[in-house]
């Protein structure tokens, strides 16, 4: 019999703080720039970096973690039959921490002990382990360490369900996924559906990220032999095409094998020509996870944190020593800076099964890759055919419109707010019943956007008070547009619209308009930034000293606003400056992670090599993943050291040598491959 039940979870971690209340906007170019080698089918690169520039928007950044760890509760929500007990956290993007096979006892996923914010997604915090849902922008989704609603749904013969679902704000879209575990099955059943209910085209992206435990006898084995890979050998990273086992990066090595990976790396399997996609992670008694699915989900990648120092860093920073995981991932494209056209009112659903495997072990690691995969794709299709996935989409498909029977967890009051929004349009249709926002999530966030709606006019606030949350679709802007007038508050929101929809002359003027009706750090630091993006860094420095000044005065220094100040202070060389301002910080915000970088690369163009030097024995939580200002500084600080003792050159030969001599620290080490 199959259950749907809430209960209590108490795992250590880190709180995420509060979010950043400055808006970080999108990358000016919407698209980005992908390096193939000449191996790759130009087939593979149809929408290669289409709409995949970075952007955030209106989403704020969730940057003010730590490492300082204590008893969390969350609420997970468990869908259990008799062989899978499936345990989800809402309040987390709705990631499924642990997916249990009953009858052994047996961990399919790799199930993070911690809550450990790190900075690898989107919006800055990310963590391991478990089932991530990928969707709406490339990269780690922007809810991934957010609440989503999640709601009871039952199936046709009145076994409960779980619904997991949201409105998508950066590219305003609808989603859901509907797990089914019925009595008796081995595989845990998600339909999926994602919706662009507006008149405008957009774009989608959907990678689900599957963390599974690392370990020399996990192999991992798909229905395709090619691959596209990552080459980070190349002077610039590109994509090379070859075919498994063995890669032109792996010198020999075992692919499916995630340990023989000595440097971070990832690749993709081809599988749309194959009649079921699927993606497997086996280990050395033929057991494991294996999951399949219907189109357009037709391909699966493979991704690793290397065995080398960097990466060890990496498995133990995002848990605790001993939980190395590796990911096998599943997607729409042929690598995932690939963009997927959305129409208008257009929509896309598949279904994805997630269950245990059983194989005989010799047969699982023959020494014969293509035996090896013919033989596990044969065994699953004795479980899961194509035409059982297809029924089990159209079965999705029926129940994908009704009401949930109950709301279980709720979300923010985002999903309400667009739902009243589209009620008082007429050209637009209804969103379906699946789509349950209701209005007692409304809160202060959505207050003035309400009332801007409903009344016609923009609250306006104090220039000390926090902006509150932005919003960026250009129907809000439309709105906000004819009631500005003499509103400095309206002017503020209006240009972050202006600036995110790339009229960025448009922002600066309703910067300017804000400021003359009434100064705040708020606007002044917009106009930093729109000075920074047309590259007049001495103007983005004075609006960032009047911006902080102005903070200052009005008693709202937040540490985002210090961290730009010093970035700013840095780009343009003004140390001596920088050290000033660092030293006039209160205790608390020196101790920012990012501001203690910051004093650190202050420090080394100072000459203060010893401080230099403390800086690096800090164990820090926000550095980004590729990012290397730290080892870059423990190896200039060597270098520097090296250069006055012995009256050498500091030079590129010194600079190469130090990088042998001194090795990196572990707390320092974020290397994505060893560049010594």
């Amino acid at each position: 019999m199959t259950e749907l039940y809430v209960q209590d979870l108490l795992i250590s971690g880190a709180p995420l703080g509060e979010q950043n209340p400055l808006p970080v906007f999108r990358d000016p170019n919407p698209n980005r720039s992908v390096h193939y080698q000449e191996s790759v089918p130009e087939a593979k690169r149809a929408f290669a970096g289409f709409d995949t520039g970075y952007r955030v928007l209106p989403y704020a950044m969730q940057d003010n973690y730590t490492r300082q760890r204590r008893p969390l509760h969350f609420n997970a929500v468990i869908l259990e039959n008799d062989l899978l007990k499936a345990t989800f956290l809402p309040a987390l993007g709705g990631r499924l921490i642990s997916l249990e096979y009953k009858p052994e006892a047996r961990e399919l996923l790799a199930r993070n002990p911690v809550f450990q914010p790190a900075n690898l997604a989107l919006r800055n915090a990310w963590f391991s382990g478990g089932i991530e849902w990928n969707l709406g922008h490339y990269g780690h989704a922007l809810t991934t360490a957010s609440p989503v609603f999640a709601a009871e749904i039952l199936s046709a013969t009145d076994e409960p369900g779980l619904r997991l679902y949201d409105f998508e704000r950066c590219k305003g879209l609808f989603w859901q996924i509907d797990f089914q575990l019925p009595t008796g099955s081995p595989f845990l059943i998600a339909y999926c559906r994602v919706i662009n209910p507006s008149h405008t085209d957009t774009s989608i992206y959907w990678w689900n990220n599957t963390a599974v435990e690392e370990r020399p006898d996990v192999r991992v084995l798909a229905p395709s032999l090619d691959v596209i890979y990552v080459d980070f050998a190349q002077a610039v990273q590109s994509y090379g095409y070859g075919t498994m086992p063995y890669l032109p990066t792996t010198e020999g090595r075992d692919a499916s094998y995630a340990t023989n990976f000595t440097f971070a790396s990832e690749y993709f399997f081809q599988c749309e020509d194959v009649d079921l996609p699927w993606e497997a992670a086996l280990g050395g008694d033929g057991k494991g996870l294996i999951e399949a699915s219907t189109p357009p989900v037709n391909y699966r990648k493979m991704f690793c944190w290397g065995m080398h120092a960097g990466g060890r860093h990496w498995q133990n920073f995002l848990s605790e020593p001993g939980q190395a995981y590796l990911e096998i991932q599943s997607g729409m494209t042929p690598a995932q800076v690939n963009g997927v056209p959305l129409p208008a009112n257009g929509r896309k659903e598949w279904v994805q099964a997630f269950g245990y495997f059983a194989g005989d072990p010799a047969r699982v690691h023959d020494s014969d890759y293509a035996r090896a995969c013919a033989y596990v794709d044969g065994v699953l299709k004795q479980q899961m055919t194509v035409a059982h996935l297809d029924a089990l989409l159209e079965a999705g498909r029926a129940a994908a419109d009704s009401a949930p029977a109950r709301i279980v967890a709720a979300a923010s009051g985002w999903g309400a707010l667009e739902l009243m929004r589209r009620a008082a349009d007429a050209t637009l249709p209804p969103v379906p019943a699946t789509f349950a926002f209701p209005a007692s999530t409304l809160t202060d966030d959505q207050a003035k956007w309400l009332t801007l709606l409903h009344d016609g006019r923009f609250p306006q606030q104090d220039a000390a008070a926090l902006p509150g949350e932005w919003l960026v679709q250009p129907e809000w802007l439309a709105l906000l547009d004819p009631v500005a007038n003499d509103n400095w508050f309206a002017h503020l929101h209006a240009g972050v619209m202006r600036m995110e929809g790339g009229d960025s002359a448009g922002a600066v003027a309703a910067w300017e308009k804000s400021i003359a009706l009434q100064p705040s750090p708020w606007a002044l630091r917009n106009l930093a930034v729109a000075a920074v993006r047309s590259g007049d860094e001495p103007a983005a420095q004075s609006y960032y000293a009047q911006a902080w000044a102005l903070a200052d005065a009005l008693g709202v220094m937040v540490p985002a606003l210090a961290v730009e100040c010093l970035q700013a202070l840095v780009a343009q060389r003004k140390y001596e400056a920088g050290l000033a301002l660092y030293n006039a910080l209160p205790d608390a915000m020196r101790d920012v992670d990012r501001i203690q970088v910051l004093r650190g690369r202050i420090a080394l163009e100072l000459g203060d090599l010893d401080t230099v030097a403390e800086v690096l024995t800090r164990e820090f939580a926000v550095i980004r993943e590729g990012e290397t200002e730290t080892s870059d500084l423990w190896w200039e600080m060597w270098a520097r050291r090296e250069a006055a003792q012995s009256g050498q050159p500091l030079d590129a030969a010194l600079r190469k040598a130090v990088r042998a001599r001194y090795p990196l620290p572990e707390n320092i080490n974020f290397l994505m491959f060893d560049e010594a």
